[in-house]
């Protein structure tokens, strides 16, 4: 790990069609992003033409950080992949839920994913062919979940973080992502603020 300021960087005003980097130079800014969105990390950031992300977990202690470097990878004959795997799609969208602390493809079973929730339940989940019996449930609502604290402080953070926030704004979801992704460990004064800017964001 390594000693880094964690601010974000704001791409959205560079203008792609006429920046000199190429779009793969963005990769690891896209990367971050995508770690800023997810409830289990606290910040991220990129720069623009580099190979590296540096990010932070609720666990990591204060001045520290984790450090991702993309490297090329071992020579391979596969073909490039023109859309995500499913079972890797369906992992990467479990685990960017609150309530979900694990979600891993596992190989070489490419059908199956091993989950851990939030609750310490742990399950086997295999990929098949629905019924069609099955697929007709897609046309009826979706049950309501019981909604959580750590839950909706996370869907808040995630809300703002998708509507093209300000820097404050981007700095007030990072700060309730961390809240609810270590909400069992925070003390009931700070539960109850979050709560209240949750309130607050959503009127």
């Amino acid at each position: 790990m390594t000693d880094t300021n964690l601010d974000a960087v704001d791409v959205s005003g560079i203008d792609r069609d006429k920046s000199p980097l190429a779009r793969a130079d963005y990769d690891s800014v896209r990367i971050a992003d995508a770690v800023r969105r997810s409830p289990h990390f606290t910040a991220a950031y990129a720069n623009p033409g580099d190979y590296d992300v540096v990010f932070s977990t609720p666990d990591t202690g204060d001045g520290r950080a984790w450090r991702l470097v993309l490297e090329d990878p071992a020579p391979s004959d596969d073909d490039m992949l023109g859309k995500p795997v499913l079972h890797e799609a369906l992992a990467a969208a479990i685990l960017n839920h609150p309530d979900f602390v694990a979600a891993t493809p596992d190989y070489p079973n490419d059908g199956d994913i091993t989950i851990h929730t939030r609750d310490g339940q742990r399950y086997l989940a295999v990929l098949g062919i629905a019924t069609d019996e099955d697929t007709a449930l897609l046309k009826q609502p979706a049950p309501a979940i019981p909604a959580t604290p750590a839950a909706d402080v996370a869907y808040a953070a995630d809300r703002l973080l998708t509507s093209d926030p300000s820097d404050s704004e981007r700095a007030t979801a990072e700060l309730l992502n961390y809240v609810a992704a270590t909400w069992d460990k925070q003390d009931l004064p700070l539960r109850e603020h979050a709560q209240a800017v949750v309130c607050t964001l959503t009127r």
